[in-house]
């Protein structure tokens, strides 16, 4: 039986790159864990006049090459070892695009859905108020990530500016572009994803006009890779969220079904389409699988189900190590998370960087840089994984290490 814990999973990970690398047993050590750990109670009246307390946690994994970056994530279901290996897969994407970031990630045990707009703000801006000492532009900057958004952002940024008694737009990133937010955040992390997956297709002799693909998840990151890749002219085959999935061998409009889901509040009953679960849309043939929403939805249990040609991880650590290793002898190509969807991260960094200096580009730009970025990461991702002969996430993990090591070796250890 796999462990399907993820910080487990985030250092199996990182010992199958390590073991690679000429690393010293201490500095292995010191890469492994993270730097600081902060669990808070956030007490919040409800409209009632009720109190209730949430657990909230908030984690910097290492700062060696800049500043902590990572969402904030409200779940029922969110831990401690969840953020822990999250923030920990934030410093190897930084790190493997090449932005001078180290990885944070920050949650709220929550089921959000179930709170009115201002139980929401309140939770928001306690939850701030608590992690304000370690977050701030030059030390842990947040972002947005599962049900938070946005208005999320802008609320922890009036909070901290509050607090500190005058307006600090590079707190966070992700916010409205009212508010220093950047042109282009908003599809940032799809937009990546599909660079990702036209590499991919290219080097797989795959033409992406006519492929067909399925994607599950369909949030901010699942429906709009789902979109662009309609509009390259892939055909969509399959959909889902939580709730179930939709699939249709003659393609789906991505449009028409986020209107329906927006609508409906699934898509159950989507024109056209046949109703499947989500373990059956994972195991649909299709050229292109994009896991867009929890962790460990490929395990062992499933893996040598899928049919899929290439698998591109739009979601954070959807493929357990067990799951890697079946996908790897089937010859699937896997676009891992942390080259996959580091688009996001990529256009906070251009966000922070806008806001430092006071200026803002359009989105022709921000798209451009964010091009040059992806192709620049999967290709030598790619040529590291050839290098050494490895997986393609072993070698996103190795050319990651390697560059966090390197900065740990040459800052050294305080005192």
């Amino acid at each position: 039986m796999e462990s399907l814990n993820l910080f487990e999973i985030a250092l199996h990970q990182f010992d199958l790159a390590a073991r690679h690398l000429d690393l010293t047993d201490g500095l292995r050590e010191v890469l492994k864990h993270p730097k600081r750990q902060m669990i808070v109670s956030v007490p919040v009246k409800m409209d009632d006049g009720t109190l209730r307390v949430f657990d909230g946690y908030r984690v910097q994994h290492n700062v060696a090459r800049g500043p902590a970056k990572g969402g904030i994530r409200y779940h029922p279901d969110v831990t401690l070892d969840e953020i822990k290996a999250l923030a920990s897969w934030m410093t190897w994407k930084c790190a493997t695009v090449g932005i001078p970031y180290g990885g944070g990630k920050g949650g709220v045990r929550v089921n959000s859905k179930e709170l009115s707009l201002s139980e929401l703000e309140r939770m928001t801006r306690r939850y701030a108020t608590e992690i304000a000492p370690i977050i701030g532009w030059d030390r842990d900057i947040p972002a947005p990530d599962i049900y938070t958004d946005s208005q999320t952002m802008a609320w922890i940024m009036d909070t901290v500016s509050m607090l500190r008694g005058h307006t600090e737009l590079g707190v966070v990133t992700g916010k409205p572009v009212s508010l220093g937010g950047s042109r282009g955040r908003g599809e940032a992390t799809a937009r990546g994803c599909l660079f990702t997956i036209r590499e991919a297709c290219k080097l797989k002799n795959i033409a992406l006009a006519g492929a067909k693909v399925v994607v599950q998840g369909y949030g901010k990151g699942g429906s709009i890779v789902a979109r662009l890749l309609h509009e390259d002219g892939a055909r969509v085959i399959g959909v889902s969220d939580s709730k179930g999935g939709a699939y249709n061998l003659r393609g789906i409009d991505p449009v028409s079904a986020l209107e329906h889901k927006q609508r409906v509040g699934s898509f159950n009953g989507l024109a056209n389409t046949e109703m499947i679960t989500n373990a059956e849309l994972l195991e649909l043939p299709c050229d292109v699988l994009v896991p867009a929403a929890m962790e460990s939805q490929i395990t062992m249990a499933n893996a040598d189900r899928v049919k899929a040609r290439i698998v591109a991880e739009a979601a954070n650590g959807p493929t357990t190590p067990g799951a890697d290793r079946i996908l790897e002898e089937k010859g699937t190509f896997l676009i891992p998370d942390i080259v996959a969807n580091a688009g996001g991260v990529s256009v906070s960094y251009f966000e922070w960087v806008q806001n430092l200096y006071g200026f803002s580009w359009d989105e022709r730009e921000v798209n451009s840089h964010l091009e040059r970025t992806m192709i620049d990461a999967f290709h030598k991702v790619r040529s590291t994984s050839a290098k050494y002969k490895v997986p393609m996430r072993t070698g996103a993990y190795i050319l990651a290490i390697d560059r966090v090591a390197e900065a740990t070796r040459v800052r050294g250890i305080f005192p």
